[in-house]
Parts: C-alpha cells; structure tokens; sequence
C-alpha cells in the first residue's frame, strides 16, 4: 500500500493524494511513474534511511509568486511501501464509504478561504496545535463556555486564537453532505494540512477517525500547553509527555515560519528582562533594536511579524533566524539550548531545510494521534462549538 507527502498549491497535489489512496493494489514502479507524469521536470529521488524507500519529486516555487495553483505547483511525492491504518484506531481513507467527499469538501472549502486571506493559514495550523496538545486532538477547543464550565478557548493563552468561523463553515458543508459523520477534530487536522499545502508548504496524508470530546477545562491549558515563554526544559517535558521527541520539538517550532505574534509575547524580552532594564542577552541586539521600534512597553496589541519578510510563506527561513539568534519567543531561542534541537536549527538553516518540509510533515502526523478519541469514545459533533 502506498502513502505520500506533496508539498505545494493547488487541487494537482491533493489529486495525487486521492489517486494513491484508490491505488491499493499499484506496484511501486506505476505508482513512481504516475509521480514523473505530474511532476516532470527538476524531478530528484532520495532514499531515507529507512526500512522503505523514499522517492521525492518536486519543481523549485519561486518566492512571491502568487496562490496560482492552475498556474504553479510544487510538488514534492514520498512513496512508500505501508500498511494503512496505524495502531491508535486512526486510518487513511477513514471516509471512503460513510462520506467519500468529505476531504474535497474540506479541501475546497479551505481553499476559498486561504485564496483570498492566506495569512489565515498560520491560525489554522496554531488551532491543531493548541487542541491537540490539550486533552488529546478531539476538537475540545472548539467548544464554548457554559454557565457552570469555562472552557478552553477561553483561556488566556487561547484568546488570540482564531479560525473557529472557518471551522464551523467548513463543519456546516459537510454536514449537508453527511449528517452526524465527520467529526470537527478531523476537520482542523485536515484544514491546517490544506492550508499549509496552499501556501507553498508540504501536503501530507492525513490519518482520520477522530472523534470529538465532551469535555473542555480552562485550567488544563496552562498545564499541558507550551507557550512562548517556556525554556528548553519546560517545552522538553511538555513534548515528552505527549509522546514527541526533542526533534519534533524543532520540527514543529518551524511552524513559527508563518503568522504573528502581538507584542505581549516579546516584550519580556525587550524591556528589563533581568531587572536592569536590559534586553534578553539571547536576542540579537540589533533585532532588539528593530524590535522595540515596533513594540513600545505596555504594548500588548501591535502585531510583529514572526519570520519577517516571508511570514505568509512556509519556508525553512525560520530556522536561519534562529541560528542569528532572531528567534522571536524565549522558545525559539531555547532551541539553542539543547543539543538536539540545536544540531537541527543548524542543520536546516545550513542546508535551506533540505529536509523540514519532509519531517514537518511526520511530525505534524504524529502530532495529530496524541490522545486521539476513536472508535465508540467521545462523538460526532452537530456543532463544533458545543457538545451534542
């Protein structure tokens, strides 16, 4: 059986997806052959080391280009020789017979969206990371607040989050088409996908299955969610928990290479950060300089761009800010406090992410089983803002 990763825009890199998730019984020579066809010219092959091999095509997207996809495609194809389901009760294809255009509806539903506003994208991929990183990937910051309940997406560190009326739109199509089968948690893992994919970013195969959980607690969110301010340390300790290694650690920080950030989450850093009045000695002081041009103290509302002069676009230039020591949260400057995830900034930035796209792509599929709720756990939500 075969899966893939493309890495690209447009309806070509998700035709690619459909037609290898319909191909169960295709040797891996048609299938590489297919991938030639669609991708042929810069094509490249790699091996990982690993027990299957890797086959990678793609076509170099030039920076700046517009969101064309009839027009331009990056396209990167990992095949590889694997069973389809996986042991968390997760599948590929989750749909097929309960709801067989449930991804199209999601995909072209996402991509009227990030069309027209791309930088919507960067809350989309947030959204899956705060829901997944507490209580499990089961859509639980959707839900609202009730009278005797606060909710998640009530708390602070959630407040800035944005992308529920996308959700609930896309939630509201497939419903029309399936009533009761498609559950909101698999609706934000597959929208970040799409949305990332529509911004030059990597596409990948998406296990589903997930079902929605009934419960959703203010409080849990300052124990299990890593925020900007944490040390290698704390991040350490709240990705191990999980599950995820140190490299997915600096894997999914690469995420900070589209969206921004208000100024609450970097002033610490600018003004009297050892209470002397002094910046943060792990900042480039020159970008120290820059960065207070923007952010006055007290300001909590002025927006800073995250990976300046390519925060629409998902590239590795996160990572070569990094290595500068412009990262713009403590936690992207603790990455150079370990040497795991410092040998990967390196690495990435040293070589323009030669394979970030490839591991973002795992770790976001890793990150989108923990905790999952399958089978006849949680539900399938009417509305994603509240329980059934």
């Amino acid at each position: 059986m075969a899966s893939c990763l493309c890495g690209g825009i447009g309806a070509a890199c998700g035709e690619v997806a459909r037609y290898l998730r319909s191909c169960r019984a295709c040797s891996v020579n048609s299938l590489v052959e297919t991938a030639f066809a669609l991708a042929a010219s810069n094509a490249r092959i790699a091996f990982r080391t690993s027990q299957t091999p890797v086959i990678i095509l793609g076509t170099k997207m030039a920076t700046g280009q517009k969101l064309l996809p009839f027009l331009f495609l990056q396209l990167i194809l990992i095949l590889m020789v694997s069973d389809l389901s996986n042991a968390k009760g997760l599948s590929l294809g989750y749909y097929h017979k309960t709801c067989p255009n449930a991804e199209s509806i999601i995909w072209k539903a996402t991509y009227r969206v990030i069309s027209r506003a791309p930088t919507l994208a960067a809350p989309l991929l947030r959204l899956h990371f705060h829901d997944c990183f507490v209580r499990g990937c089961d859509a639980s910051v959707l839900l609202n607040s009730t009278k005797t309940n606060q909710a998640e997406r009530d708390a602070i560190p959630n407040l800035s989050l944005r992308g529920f009326n996308v959700i609930d739109a896309i939630k509201a199509e497939v419903e029309k088409e399936c009533p009761g089968v498609v559950s909101c948690a698999d609706i934000i893992a597959l929208a970040a996908r799409d949305s990332v994919s529509m911004i030059h970013g990597p596409f990948w195969e998406v296990p589903l299955g997930r079902r929605d959980g009934r419960v959703s607690t203010l409080n849990e969110v300052f124990v299990e969610l890593p925020g900007p301010f944490n040390n290698i340390t704390v991040l350490r300790q709240l990705f191990e928990v999980k599950g995820l290694s140190m490299k997915d650690l600096a894997v999914l920080s690469g995420g900070h290479t589209i969206g921004t950030s208000h100024c609450l989450g970097v002033n610490i850093r600018l003004y009297n950060f050892t209470g002397k009045g002094d910046s943060d000695p792990s900042l480039d002081p020159n970008y120290a300089v820059k960065l207070r041009q923007k952010c006055k103290p007290g300001d909590t509302r002025t927006l800073v761009e995250m990976d300046p002069g390519s925060f629409k676009t998902f590239d590795e230039s996160y990572f070569t800010l990094v290595a500068k020591r412009r990262g713009l949260f403590i936690s992207d400057a603790a990455l150079l406090n370990d040497p795991e995830t410092k040998a990967y900034v390196i690495r990435q930035s040293s070589t323009h992410g030669s394979t970030f796209y490839k591991d973002f792509a795992e770790s976001m599929v890793k990150m989108g089983q923990v905790g999952v709720l399958t089978g006849n756990q949680g539900e399938i939500r009417k509305h994603c803002a509240f329980v059934n």
